[in-house]
């Protein structure tokens, strides 16, 4: 109901398309966690032995949150994407959606799904392992177009080239600069595994990372292909997104890569908000502290929107927090006199508060006395 008052209170009177960026992440629990959320599973944590929840938040194009999920911690991403779309055509009256994720909500019934109900979609595809992409797109021929996109310290350089198969449309990213760290990536890795292989080879095979380039030639013991390692060094620097839009693919991409704001609300979850580990262990405990973590991403995109509004020095966050901590008054009494004083505030304080339009109490406040009047004789 709150998430629905909220979105109801800011959408515009005019029934344009909603672009809902959806992706998911997991949070794991000490001891038992949770009564049926709390599940083995995929751990983004690198916690594996330990129970899990999965989370998922849906942002919209001005990186506001609009809605937040928890599925058990078994719960595959590919099977979430459906049950959040129907969830924002149902609670929330948006019938026209751009919904765009990451490559781990991809597969064809989705996709037939997405298509059938009218669902406009960029989506990361699976590159290395659809059979298309590898034999099809990435053989094209097509020419690429440069795109630089700005940031905060330099500039993001892209090659994207759009290829079509059968109604199908593709757009082939590549990032040289990503490609560069690839490729040097891999090159320490062949180093690491041939002084490995010449001390025995036995327990390469457990390591994924080692085994992708490893062949056995006569059965007896592994060798590294170069067929495999230059079959890898297709993949340098590249991403590739299937939409079914009609917008420009150097448009496609930017819409795509406002993704990252997913990621970032949950870097800021799990690191300023503190939400895992979670501690409770009813279902209903859960959903309440995480659905304070949502409200608290609400909050926190609000205020820093309105600081950029009025374009005052944007403190960092934990600034914020600390300044807002130190901030307190006590009241004082002597001789029958009782007065409130308010400590100085930090630097940060001023600016939050003509964001939020509010003044802070006099530095001296005389209060009245506690000592209740004499009884008249």
């Amino acid at each position: 109901m709150i998430e629905e008052a909220l979105y109801a209170h800011r959408r515009s009177l005019f029934d344009a398309a909603v672009v809902a960026f959806f992706d998911t992440t997991s949070l794991y629990f000490e001891g038992r966690g949770g009564a049926t959320l709390g599940q083995r599973g995929h751990s983004k944590d690198y916690r594996p032995q330990l129970n899990q929840v999965v989370l998922g938040i849906v942002l919209d194009e001005n990186d506001r949150p609009i809605t937040s999920f928890l599925w058990p911690g078994n719960t595959t991403d590919v099977t979430t994407l459906i049950p959040v779309v129907e969830r924002l055509r149902s609670r929330f009256g948006i019938n026209r959606a751009c919904v765009v994720a990451d490559r781990g909500m991809i597969s064809a019934a989705t996709i037939a799904q997405l298509e059938a109900q009218g669902i406009d979609y960029i989506l990361g595809a699976r590159e290395r392992s659809s059979k298309e992409i590898r034999e099809t797109v990435l053989k094209d021929d097509g020419v690429s177009v440069p795109l630089i996109i700005p940031r905060q310290k330099g500039a993001t350089e892209l090659a994207v080239k759009e290829v079509k198969i059968a109604g199908r449309r593709y757009i082939v990213c590549r990032n040289p600069e990503e490609a560069r760290k690839d490729a040097e990536t891999r090159a320490k890795l062949l180093s690491d595994l041939s002084r490995k292989l010449s001390q025995g080879d036995k327990a390469l095979v457990g390591n994924s990372g080692y085994r992708r380039f490893l062949v056995a030639p006569d059965g007896a013991g592994f060798a590294i292909d170069p067929a495999k390692v230059e079959a890898d060094a297709a993949f340098d620097g590249l991403f590739v997104l299937r939409t079914n839009m009609k917008l420009s693919p150097l448009a496609v991409v930017l819409r795509y890569r406002q993704l990252l704001s997913v990621e970032q609300s949950f870097l800021a979850s799990k690191t300023l908000m503190a939400t895992r580990p979670v501690y409770h262990r009813t279902d209903a405990a859960i959903r309440g502290h995480i659905f304070c973590t949502f409200l608290a991403l609400v909050l926190r995109h609000e205020l820093l929107a309105r600081l950029a509004k009025r374009k005052d020095p944007m403190p960092e966050w934990q600034q914020i927090i600390d300044d807002l901590a130190d901030l307190s008054v006590v009241d004082v009494e002597q001789d029958g006199r009782r007065a409130r004083l308010r400590t100085a505030p930090r630097a940060s304080i001023d600016p939050v508060c003509r964001a939020v339009g509010l003044s802070l109490p006099p530095v001296f406040q005389e209060m009245p006395s506690s000592k209740s009047a004499e009884p008249a004789t």
